[in-house]
């Protein structure tokens, strides 16, 4: 048979949740420690991800600079002089042949270069260096704890 409620069970219930309340804070700091330290450990898995495809590639790109600046060199001197032996009908003299085939040469490599250059920086600029899912994982741990507090 159930017991009628009167103001008496009332108070009694209440003061029973109250005996529980310090525990159930306790816990509930215990557990947002434990989310944030997850959200933490994600984001250094991620960051350490980003660091290391950035470093790789840095790397490569390194190597590789370093064997095309050897080719570029090579092919720039040979291109040069072929442009100066184009030259040999002008009535220029041969250092002022020279000369011109390089300044031709130096000057297609900086247009090239610029243009390179420029496009390389629009794509730099769409690279993001924030870490997005832990940015929107700590951005729904916000609003989760604002509807629950």
């Amino acid at each position: 048979m159930a017991t009628p409620r009167t103001a008496m069970n009332k108070r009694v219930e209440t003061a029973a949740e109250m005996e529980h309340l310090p525990l159930l804070l306790t816990r509930l700091g215990d557990d947002v420690m434990r989310l944030f330290d997850t959200k933490m450990s994600l984001l250094k898995v991620e960051v350490k991800e980003d660091v290391s495809a950035f470093l790789r590639a840095g790397i490569v790109i390194a190597i590789a600079a370093m064997v095309a600046l050897l080719g570029f060199a090579l092919a720039s001197v040979a291109l040069a002089l072929g442009i100066s032996t184009q030259l040999t009908s002008t009535t220029l003299t041969t250092p002022a042949r020279y000369g011109l085939g390089f300044v031709l040469v130096g000057a297609v490599y900086l247009i090239a270069g610029s243009i390179t250059a420029l496009v390389m920086k629009g794509r730099l600029a769409k690279q993001s260096l924030l870490p997005n899912r832990s940015v929107d994982e700590f951005r729904k741990d916000k609003e989760w704890l604002k509807k629950e507090l």
